[in-house]
């Protein structure tokens, strides 16, 4: 599938081109928002002499991230003896894992490392240590929630199947009417369904979600298979030479929730909130009817900007604003960034969304999963346009 650059901004996904889709959804409109936006981030880097990648804070980052998990792995595997001593180096791990995910892993994944295509491939693989599939990342979220935020069928990031209603355009079951106290802890199987189901499940069916992607083949399909091999080396090959079966399979739990949960909610905050709009295509289902960057702009929901130490552990995720928009630029600049988007909002008579604190964030994810598992299902603010009545009362 090929979208001109004013649809898809700057998705890292590009470099997959490869038309696998029956169906083309373009977005429709008047871009001079998008391009005189771009023009005025590229004047501030510009004009502060700061590229956009290659940040010796990024490798400096990295570098701290990489020796927290080597450590935290180490001491667990190798040195803990009691559970006392295991159970506080195992939350370090997994929030060491989620941190592979948000910081290295992203970035790389999205070009937006370094201006060098290797070392962008290289921090990529992050994800395949830590035991997810970065070629599939590619598709699944780069490639199609990146270019179709919230679109129910094309966003494969808001799709939990029967478990739960995420957009009022999916089929409300039941038992979502709970689905705002029992998703919770499921949140925290997130990664060990990504470690046993979801990758291979994606490469049998050649399908991510409801959309089909190109198998891996050659180096792309040897990285899939080195990767899990590495990975279940490190998840249990390893540490069962040392430990009891039950020890290990606790503690990776253990790591895996934490893990998980800290993905899945800062994913949730961004977009599945009362704020972010759920889009409808056209009639046809081929098109629809805003800009690309007004698309990225109605569907996603800044949170907690001004808490650096949050920003700092995340990846910048709380800034996904500005991630959407610019997913090529390093995280480390989307505060510089964010002044420069809010401006312009404001100047264009564009709405930008921003919860203040991470509490609000959590607060409107939990009452938009009440009203969605709800008989009449409301997204809150999200605009009226977007939800037409029949889907009110689905």
């Amino acid at each position: 599938m090929s979208l001109d650059s004013s649809h898809r901004g700057d998705s890292s996904a590009d470099s997959l081109s490869v038309d696998v889709h029956a169906e083309r959804l373009t977005f429709n409109g008047d871009n001079s928002f998008h391009r005189e936006l771009r023009r005025r981030v590229d004047a501030e880097f510009k004009r502060g002499g700061t590229r956009q990648r290659d940040s010796a804070q990024m490798y400096l980052k990295t570098a701290a991230i990489l020796a927290m998990f080597a450590l935290a792995y180490v001491a667990l595997v190798f040195f803990a003896v009691t559970w006392w001593q295991a159970l506080p180096l195992a939350l370090v791990l997994g929030t060491a894992t989620a941190g592979i995910g948000f910081n290295i892993m992203h970035d790389g994944g999205h070009q937006a490392y370094s201006e060098r295509r290797w070392v962008n491939r290289l921090m990529a693989l992050a994800l395949d240590l830590v035991g997810g599939s970065s070629y599939i990342w590619q598709w699944k979220h780069a490639r199609f929630h990146h270019t179709w935020v919230n679109v129910a069928g094309h966003d494969s990031d808001i799709d939990l199947g029967v478990l739960g209603r995420l957009s009022p355009q999916q089929p409300r079951r039941p038992w979502h009417r709970w689905q705002h106290l029992y998703l919770w802890p499921l949140y925290g199987v997130t990664a060990i369904r990504w470690h046993f189901y979801g990758d291979f499940r994606d490469m049998i069916t050649g399908t991510v979600g409801e959309r089909p992607f190109k198998r891996p083949k050659g180096w792309d399909l040897a990285g899939f298979v080195i990767g899990k091999l590495v990975f279940f080396t490190l998840a249990f090959g390893l540490p069962l030479i040392f430990h009891p079966v039950g020890a290990v399979l606790l503690f990776y739990s253990l790591v895996s929730a934490v893990a998980g949960i800290l993905l899945a909610l800062v994913f949730q905050m961004a977009h599945v909130v009362e704020e972010a709009a759920f889009p409808i295509p056209d009639e046809a289902g081929q098109r629809i009817d805003v800009p690309w960057a007004i698309h990225q702009l109605e569907t996603t929901v800044d949170f907690a900007r001004g808490n650096r130490v949050l920003s700092w552990l995340i990846g910048g995720l709380n800034f996904q604003v500005e991630h959407h928009l610019f997913p090529r630029i390093s995280h480390v600049h989307y505060p510089l960034v964010a002044r420069v988007v809010e401006a312009t909002c404001r100047e264009y008579g564009v709405t930008y969304r921003e919860h203040r604190t991470f509490g609000a964030g959590i607060a409107s994810h939990y009452r938009l999963l009440r009203r969605l598992g709800r008989p009449v299902a409301t997204t809150g603010t999200a605009p009226v346009a977007l939800l037409p009545e029949s889907l009110l009362h689905s």
